[in-house]
């Protein structure tokens, strides 16, 4: 892939962090976005320092407007969007389908699918514009199979899945690649939250894993890299798991 312009949402942590350094490696003009003033220009200065153009926008995904200046604001700073990684995401509230709230659908959907859908909006019509661009969506493996006692995080990521799929389907022809990628358990922020701070059930969920480990971010990052590459051109409305087996089995 020669030298591009990559966004990415939900860059401040985790994946999305791994992936700005992953994609820096390359050498390519980085846009990264976040809720947090402070951690974006901390981070943006750091990508700098590696030798590349960076850029940190905040943005929240939830909100329109936002995410319209955001992706406005990429164009007119850099001149064109090649890559977007679509990786802002939430757990939400975990518990039995019984004790779920209105309150955490909506702001797990809000973040998870609306916020993919709006971003989806404006980067497919500016890359229609500029007739090229690769797309991936962060999925999970449970937008690939069920997981008892996160029903709502686990329909927002097939939601995610479906979008992806139909977004591929929309701009195959006009040369514009939309992909996924699904994780299994991650060394993360979000993994900690996921079991609750509890080691025991940490070790229960990686042991389920026939690798029997968590992926680390760099490895999802590698996989995102690869996908936004001109080594996958043929591949579009696709889930890649990275999850140590799982869903093989």
């Amino acid at each position: 892939m020669n030298k591009s312009t990559v966004l990415i949402t939900g860059a401040l942590t985790g994946i999305g962090r791994a992936t700005a350094f992953a994609f820096a490696a390359e050498g390519h003009n980085i846009v990264v976005s976040g809720r947090s003033l402070e951690a974006g220009q901390q981070l943006a200065a750091e990508l700098r320092r590696q030798g590349v153009d960076t850029e940190f926008l905040l943005a929240d995904v939830t909100d329109e407007a936002q995410v319209e200046t955001l992706i406005g604001n990429t164009i007119r700073r850099f001149g064109r969007i090649d890559v977007a990684v679509n990786n802002a995401g939430a757990e939400g509230e975990l518990g039995p389908i019984t004790g779920q709230s209105v309150a955490n659908y909506r702001a797990t959907f809000d973040t998870n699918v609306l916020g993919v859908l709006l971003s989806l909006k404006y980067e497919l019509a500016a890359m229609q514009t500029q007739g090229s661009g690769s797309i991936i969506n962060l999925s999970s493996i449970a937008g690939q199979v069920g997981m008892a006692g996160a029903s709502v995080y686990v329909a927002s990521k097939h939601a995610v899945e479906g979008l992806t799929k139909a977004a591929a389907l929309e701009v195959a022809a006009a040369g514009i690649r939309v992909n996924a990628v699904a994780p299994g358990p991650v060394e993360t922020a979000m993994l900690e939250r996921f079991t609750g701070g509890n080691a025991d059930a940490k070790a229960g969920m990686l042991a389920m894993m026939p690798a029997k480990r968590g992926a680390q971010p760099e490895e999802i990052a590698q996989t995102i890299v690869f996908l936004a590459s001109d080594k996958a051109l043929y591949l579009t409305g696709q889930s890649i798991a990275v999850d140590g087996g799982y869903t093989a089995q």
